[in-house]
């Protein structure tokens, strides 16, 4: 049987978790509160008819005034409480939110978190999450208060006059008729609104991620444009939503109170034929007024629904997608690092990259990837590391497929030292202790010492301290990579994964990145992805990939011998070298 799908009401409760009592003493005080709110309501009317019937005395209204500013107070009070309770139930729910998100991004496969550009991330997890603090904060307890309310208002009205209690009720049907037309198409409308403020996060990130060479390249106009552009469809989105619900938004609350109209001269009515009295025709008309108040109220925040209901929908994609299928301990213990592939396949969305690989990774060896540009090299450093799941075919450790392993496990095991590499807007102390949490930070010194970047490090300004900024982005190319190698290093893996790791250094740093490695590969099993030959020459193995193929492998002299792409890769790097 197909699982019922949850609803937003219920994801917010699973968020909400322990906490979802705060909604609960929430949910009553907001009863309490539009019950004192209604109170009154029946006390002018009383007011009225002690005038209509000629009550002189001071000390009738006197008391009626004091029970009403009572009731008042009591009513803002216990609002106040309501919403001071929801709204910690509300920043528990969206703290909850954001931590399930982040972790489950963990969880699933690189490629299912890049199917998403970043800005969308950025956009749901921070924007719109913090856009449906308000609203979840007052919509659950206002509109189960109010509606509450609007039924205890009937109640008091059949029970006043039954006649007048069912004649007030005569609004509704239009009324939800025009709410019920205002909502066709909202999924569209809604939909559509998100993609467009996707487009606006992305054209946002893009531009300013590539400001350098905008300005290098005198593009500022067009660029700029482009989102200039995209805020416009942004906002335009919203004013066409509008124009579409106008019309009937605007009759909805224009008939919800229109309850008089009915009520007045059908009293008359009743009062001419005798069957109802002045004092029960005022009660009435007072209690009307009070009868559609709290339903207006709680029918003003089908917005807020409908905005919390998409961002609710939005993670929820999120959290549905599949985890990488993991065991959570261990049931057979690797023997050794030698890594195998065995007749694996691998394809980006419909395009396959990896076709049928069979390969041997030795370990306590120098294992070096090599081939042209889109060949699937880092795409086998990614298989590895337990980014992907293969398609087809499985990936051994040490005699244990990979599949059977926790991923926590392969992340102890192997060390991944990328070409992009990334640091955190952090201490240059705390991004080397990402290495292994709980590292002293004498442990941290040392592993720096061993990259000989501990010189480098104590001559910035707050040495250890100093801060790396957004993405390094207080760092220069070679020494990220360097800090990144110290990272690696102190985590100790037993397999190391270099995809370019020395690519964006310059010679110098090249040459210091080079030495830093050299500490850190001693007695691993490696795989290296190099473009540079002349720095995989002397590996123990090198596997040419061409084609999502493994086209041959050996040492430098093997392949020079058996291999005419190997041959002629070469010759152009070397030639390459006597040109720079």
């Amino acid at each position: 049987m197909k699982e019922k799908k949850k609803s937003s009401f219920e994801w917010i409760l699973e968020f909400a978790g322990e906490k979802k009592s705060y909604y609960v003493i929430s949910v009553i005080l907001s009863v309490l509160s539009v019950l004192c709110g209604l109170v009154p309501y029946y006390i002018v009317g009383h007011i009225i008819e002690g005038i209509v019937t000629g009550v002189r005395e001071p000390g009738y209204y006197i008391r009626d005034i004091g029970i009403m500013a009572v009731f008042w107070c009591l009513h803002a009070v216990l609002f106040s409480l309501s919403t001071y309770n929801s709204h910690k139930g509300t920043f528990a729910v969206l703290a909850s939110l954001r931590r399930k998100v982040l972790a489950k991004l963990a969880s699933v496969s690189l490629g299912q978190v890049k199917d998403r550009d970043s800005g969308e991330y950025k956009s749901i997890i921070v924007d719109r999450v913090d856009g449906i603090e308000s609203s979840l904060a007052h919509v659950i307890p206002e509109v189960f208060g109010n509606l509450f309310g609007a039924v205890v208002m009937m109640v008091c009205m059949i029970a006043v006059d039954w006649r007048m209690g069912l004649l007030s009720l005569l609004v509704l049907p239009p009324g939800m008729l025009f709410m019920s037309l205002m909502m066709v198409g909202n999924e569209k409308w809604t939909a559509e609104a998100m993609k467009r403020g996707n487009e606006l996060n992305r054209t946002a990130v893009e531009y300013i991620n590539g400001i350098e060479v905008i300005k290098v390249y005198g593009q500022t106009r067009k660029s700029y444009s482009r989102f200039t552009e995209a805020a416009k469809n942004a906002a335009g989105i919203y004013i066409d939503m509008m124009r579409h619900y106008n019309f009937d938004q605007n009759m909805t609350f224009a008939l919800m109170p229109a309850g008089l109209i009915i009520l007045i001269p059908a009293g008359v009515v009743f009062m001419m034929h005798g069957t109802m009295d002045l004092t029960t025709f005022i009660m009435s008309c007072v209690l009307c007024i009070g009868e559609m108040q709290p339903m207006i109220n709680a029918f003003s925040y089908l917005d807020d629904i409908q905005m919390a209901d998409s961002v609710i929908s939005d993670v929820t994609r999120i959290l549905e997608l599949p985890d990488m299928q993991r065991p959570e301990k261990m049931t057979q213990e690797p023997c050794g690092s030698e890594i195998v592939f065995r007749n694996v396949s691998f394809r980006y969305g419909e395009t396959e990259v990896l076709h049928d690989i069979n390969l041997t990774i030795h370990e306590n060896a120098v294992n070096a990837l090599v081939g042209p540009s889109g060949s699937g090299k880092s795409t086998i450093t990614k298989l590895i590391a337990s980014f992907y799941e293969p398609g087809e075919g499985e990936i051994l450790l040490g005699g244990v497929s990979l599949r059977n392993m926790p991923l926590e496990e392969c992340a102890r095991r192997i060390s991944y030292v990328a070409q992009d590499n990334y640091l955190f807007d952090m201490s240059i102390m705390e991004n080397i202790r990402l290495g292994r949490q709980g590292a002293s930070d004498e442990e941290v010194i040392q592993a720096a010492k061993n990259c000989g970047i501990d010189a480098f490090i104590r001559s910035l300004p707050d040495g250890y301290q100093t801060i790396a900024g957004h993405g390094g982005s207080h760092l220069s190319g070679g020494e990220r990579q360097r800090i990144c190698i110290a990272r690696a290093m102190l985590k100790n893996a037993d397999i190391i994964i270099l995809d370019e790791a020395s690519s964006y250094a310059d010679p110098e740093n090249e040459r210091l990145v080079q030495e830093s490695l050299s500490h850190l590969l001693a007695g691993k099993t490696v795989i290296v992805v190099a473009h540079r030959l002349s720095t995989i020459a002397d590996a123990d193995q090198i596997i040419l990939v061409n084609n999502g193929r493994i086209e041959a492998s050996g040492s430098q002299d093997q392949l020079l011998k058996s291999s005419d792409l190997y041959r002629r890769m070469w010759q152009a790097h070397m030639a390459a070298r006597d040109i720079a």
